[in-house]
């Protein structure tokens, strides 16, 4: 029976291209959010002529606080403890609480505790009766952070995030710098031992004040170590129970994990020291807790605690919550920026828009997104112009492809070392804090300011597309280390002419693969030469497809496919498409549909079709025409002299 009768069609081939996800290790950890909400960013409630101007924080729905934080406004009164319990004296009495002042913060404000926790409305009332007392200058609940996750180096070709096409191109960026002499305060939920780390880890501090969440029986002390953060069905706000996340080592083997061993990963800046800072335990770790931690990381000094006598350059908190940003978070964010530390940040795992997580909504701060395996944003990042760039979180939807980095094997308490996949705003933060070490290493003068100039500066666009908000693009490690001064070039520019083989199908088969031989045809037909490919043309249900694998530069400024295509149909509706060509693009993540026609475009002579290739530079990719025909009348797809150009 001959192809090219009489085509009928209805079959619509379309293959969805695979979105990608969080998955991992809960939500992100969420350490750059919890439940979605929508706040003021800063309440100022208007009321009394004492009231005025007073900061009040505000409350996230559902959420119950126990602790807050005061700022008091300086005087006498303020000078000691009864006097600074005449701010909150009157507000207890009216809330039925017992309230008690715990200690004094590195912001200059004070942590109070209630003996019940207050409720949304109830909260809200309390703090708006400490601004009546007229003593104050700010007020807000003590939060809870969490973790912002989603749950010779013989791993380091698992890395996809450094050395894949869409990763950050680290390295060439090593010929450059390593990290040396850079320190990076890791502040999350401590640290375990692991050959990958060891070396690299400096003298940090446990900031967790609770004993009972720490799990080492004492709050806060020089020691860093990770407990455990598991927790029982009913405990943490979640009706089931979790394992032990060791997110802390995680997130430091993405920044510094040593190379050169005979097992395991490499980190972004494996010369950098890493700095652990305990301020996350069992359900998160508090505002109050996490500010002071970023004080003493900087260098600055907290009440009651030793100086730290090595500051770090940079301080990574993979971790979040949401809500304002609020008095407390932003004053011990700038004090670390004034001593030269840059903060960086996750965006969160809500998927929606960072301007309502903290601390990504803070001013000052580099506040990362998530791409996944294919340069596009993660499924579950956030997004918006809040964020700064973009660098790999990974998507565990694709198998295999989160961010592979250290960790303990214990369920609870640490047991054995070893490694796995994460995914979240949690993994792609500590891509960028590693960055930065390897900026430092290279010019340790730099500014904040200099520094976030540097990374935006130094990124590509999102090589698989973002409409949502995905800052000034996926970090380019190569690109950042080569305009600091570095001598590594660009890669050689591909050729730009056409990157196709056998373009014309003047060779029947050379360079194609299709899945039927009628495919690749000879005679009159083609529109130049003597080849064409031909697909489908039977009149009943049939499936064609015509695969060509090519790379695309990716300093190329723009790329196209051009084909010529001719469409004969016996199909005689001028509204239903029956049959259709789909062009569609595989990247070895997903299959993405970038052209399409039917018999609806039945016409007499080819016409010359173009796709924009743009959003692939970079990868090696490949192109399929795909024809699906129907089970009556035919329809016929030539195609002849495709190219794909550069320039």
């Amino acid at each position: 029976m001959a192809r090219f009768s009489t085509p009928l069609s209805r079959s619509i081939a379309a293959s969805a291209a695979v979105m990608i996800g969080l998955a991992g290790l809960g939500t992100g950890a969420l350490p750059a959010s919890a439940a979605p909400v929508t706040v003021p960013a800063e309440k100022t409630t208007p009321a009394p002529a004492n009231e005025t101007s007073v900061k009040i924080g505000s409350v996230e729905s559902g959420e119950s606080y126990d602790q807050f934080i005061v700022t008091y406004k300086a005087s006498t009164q303020s000078a000691d403890k009864s006097g600074r319990a005449k701010a909150w004296g009157k507000a207890a009495k009216d809330a039925g609480v017992s309230v008690k002042e715990l200690r004094a913060m590195a912001t200059g404000g004070y942590v109070v505790k209630a003996d019940k926790k207050l409720k949304d409305a109830g909260a809200q009332e309390f703090m708006a009766d400490i601004a009546k007392s007229g003593l104050v200058e700010a007020v807000e609940p003590d939060a809870i952070m969490k973790i912002s996750m989603s749950p010779n180096d013989t791993r380091y070709g698992e890395q996809w995030d450094f050395h894949g096409t869409n990763g950050m191109r680290l390295p060439s960026a090593w010929d450059v710098a390593t990290g040396s002499g850079s320190i990076v305060a890791v502040l999350d939920t401590g640290i375990t031992s692991h050959t990958d780390l060891n070396s690299n880890v400096i003298s940090g501090y446990d900031f967790v004040s609770s004993s009972t969440s720490a799990r080492d029986g004492n709050g806060r002390d020089a020691n860093p170590q990770d407990e455990g953060d598991w927790y029982a069905a009913g405990e943490c706000g979640d009706s089931y129970s979790g394992n032990s996340s060791w997110h802390g080592t995680h997130v430091a083997g993405t920044v510094a994990a040593v190379t050169g061993n005979s097992s395991g990963v490499a980190g972004v800046a494996p010369n950098a020291k890493i700095q652990p800072v305990r301020v996350l335990a069992k359900c998160g770790g508090s505002l109050s807790d996490i500010a002071d931690a970023i004080v003493w990381a900087s260098g600055g000094s907290v009440p009651n605690i030793p100086a730290n006598a090595t500051p770090a350059d940079t301080i990574n908190m993979s971790l979040g919550g949401g809500g304002a940003c609020g008095t407390t978070y932003q004053a011990a964010i700038d004090a670390a920026v004034s001593r030269g530390t840059s903060v960086v940040v996750a965006a969160g795992n809500e998927s929606q828009n960072a301007s309502n997580s903290r601390p990504a909504n803070c001013n000052n701060v580099i506040t990362v997104a998530a791409s996944n395996p294919s340069g596009a944003p993660s499924y579950y990042t956030n997004y918006g112009s809040a964020i700064d760039v973009t660098a790999p979180g990974g998507d565990t939807r694709y198998a295999g492809q989160g961010i592979l980095s250290t960790i303990n094997t214990g369920t609870t308490t640490p047991s054995s070392q070893g490694y796995t996949f994460y995914q979240g705003t949690s993994m792609a933060t500590p891509h960028v804090a590693g960055m930065v070490a390897l900026m430092k290493s290279v010019s340790p003068s730099m500014t904040p300011a200099q520094v976030e100039s540097a990374l935006k500066n130094g990124t590509r666009p999102m090589p698989g597309g973002c409409s949502i908000g995905c800052g000034a693009g996926l970090v380019d490690a190569t690109k950042i280390m080569t305009a600091l001064g570095g001598t590594t070039p660009e890669p050689t520019p591909e050729p730009s002419g056409n990157l196709l083989k056998n373009p014309g199908f003047e060779n029947g088969a050379e360079s194609w693969t299709a899945n039927r031989a009628d495919t690749f045809e000879t005679g009159s037909a083609a529109r130049s030469g003597n080849g064409l490919a031909g697909l489908n043309g039977w009149g009943y249900s049939s499936t064609y497809t015509l695969d060509q694998k090519v790379t695309i530069p990716s300093n190329a400024t723009a790329a196209q496919l051009k084909f010529y295509l001719r469409v004969l149909t016996n199909e005689t509706t001028s509204s239903t498409q029956y049959d259709k060509l789909t062009v569609q693009v595989l990247d070895g993540y997903g299959t993405y549909n970038v052209g399409s026609w039917s018999n609806l475009d039945a016409n007499s002579s080819y016409e010359q079709q173009s796709i924009d290739l743009n959003n692939y530079r970079g990868k090696t990719v490949t192109l399929r025409f795909k024809g699906v025909e129907d089970s009556s009348q035919a329809t016929t797809f030539r195609i002849d002299d495709t190219s794909v150009s550069t320039s």
